[in-house]
């Protein structure tokens, strides 16, 4: 099935292929193309739809549609294009609602003779449903700005409860015994793991509206992974789990954001010790390893060990968090990292749809991706960050241009 995508922005178009590569089978393609580009033909158009575009939107004949428009251009768009145009999915686009859609036009391909018979029986349905997830879009981005606004003012509170705990272990203000020392240890590190979690879903609110980068610089991963550890070393201390920990130096060409990546690492560890039998084993491995972005569609953790012994020069960095818990249900392997996904069962790891969200965002806005597997050992998580320039060259200048 042929689809093309067009938009002048690379995220969209990378998210369009990343759900299309679990909705859809081998045949299918997706061509990227500029508004002024000459289309070729396909079996679906997708829009990203702009206020200057919005004049030369023109239907590609027989065509499925799906339009992305922000919710402030929705009622010019509804004008130009007619208010019954159901295959509208309103900007910053939800990754579930998209892979909805492409799921029903890749596999809902009815004959000729029965579409017929079937359509007008099947249009009023449709539209009263999509005319319903439309408002759904809109009541689910309101309830979103509330949130981010709401949270703003709760990472306040939680930074200054932080802050008094670690004003108190300081005796600053008295001293202390081992057993108040040992509680307000703890106090602090359920704060602190809060305050993550609402940074969290603040991020995840903000960057749905805004093209937010992180700040790249030189950094050492070894360190970013040593502070990840100790946080959490009381957790795992009670579970008697040990934490064994061989990351290679960090290349002089891998830039990252630390506090970022920092997260992320404390998120998966934080995940690895909840599921980690007591007395069980966590290992973080960190290695240079080649990572092939030239096909998006192929993103499965099986490709991607085939990759790394198909070229002796890597191109990227990657860490590997592997514990020693019980395998993850094939089903949720590739719904991990959904955003609000839980299968609320006792192997359940998407942490609410939230710690491992959050993680697939702080990765891919470096450029990266991250994935689970099951191992002999036990889950691994994986995530991979790309070098500039190749393993052994540095060249700083060429940061905002070099690509993996």
């Amino acid at each position: 099935m042929d689809f093309v995508l067009v938009t002048t922005d690379s995220d969209l178009a990378r998210l369009c292929r990343d759900v299309l590569s679990t909705v859809a089978g081998p045949d299918w393609k997706l061509t990227p193309c500029a508004m002024q580009d000459e289309l070729p033909r396909a079996d679906f158009y997708l829009w990203d739809v702009d206020r200057e575009q919005l004049p030369s939107i023109a239907a590609q004949g027989a065509a499925k549609q799906l339009y992305f428009v922000d919710s402030q251009n929705f009622q010019t768009f509804s004008e130009i294009i007619g208010t019954d145009e159901p295959n509208v999915l309103l900007k910053p686009v939800n990754r579930a609602i998209l892979s909805a859609y492409l799921a029903l036009a890749v596999h809902a391909e009815p004959s000729a003779a029965s579409a017929r018979s079937l359509k007008a029986d099947r249009d009023e349905m449709l539209q009263g449903l999509m005319q319903a997830n439309l408002r759904l879009q809109q009541y689910d981005q309101e309830r979103t700005n509330f949130l981010i606004r709401a949270i703003h003012d709760f990472r306040a509170s939680l930074t200054a409860l932080s802050g008094y705990c670690g004003l108190l272990l300081s005796e600053a203000v008295g001293e202390l015994n081992a057993d108040q020392g040992e509680v307000i240890r703890r106090m602090q590190h359920s704060t602190n793991r809060l305050s993550r979690m609402a940074n969290g879903m603040f991020e995840l609110g903000v960057s749905r509206r805004a093209q937010k980068s992180p700040e790249l610089r030189r950094g050492d991963l070894i360190e970013c992974v040593d502070h990840a550890s100790n946080e959490l070393v009381p957790f795992a201390r009670d579970k008697d789990i040990v934490i064994d920990v061989d990351v290679a130096a960090t290349p002089s060409n891998l830039y990252f954001d630390p506090c970022q990546i920092e997260q992320v690492l404390i998120n998966l560890l934080d995940n690895a010790c909840r599921f980690t039998p007591r007395g069980g084993a966590i290992e973080i491995r960190g290695y240079p390893f080649f990572f092939n972005r030239r096909d998006t569609r192929q993103v499965s953790p099986v490709v991607v060990e085939r990759r790394q012994r198909s070229s002796s020069e890597p191109n990227a960095f990657r860490i590997d968090v592997r514990d020693s818990g019980a395998f993850i249900p094939q089903g949720q392997l590739l719904r991990i990292f959904e955003e609000y996904t839980s299968s609320s069962g006792k192997h359940d790891r998407s942490g609410g749809g939230l710690g491992l969200a959050i993680c697939r965002l702080i990765v891919e806005q470096h450029g990266g991706r991250i994935w689970v597997a099951n191992t002999e050992s036990g889950p691994m998580f994986s995530f991979t960050l790309p070098l500039r320039g190749g393993f052994q060259r540095e060249n700083p200048e060429a940061l905002e241009d070099s690509q993996v």
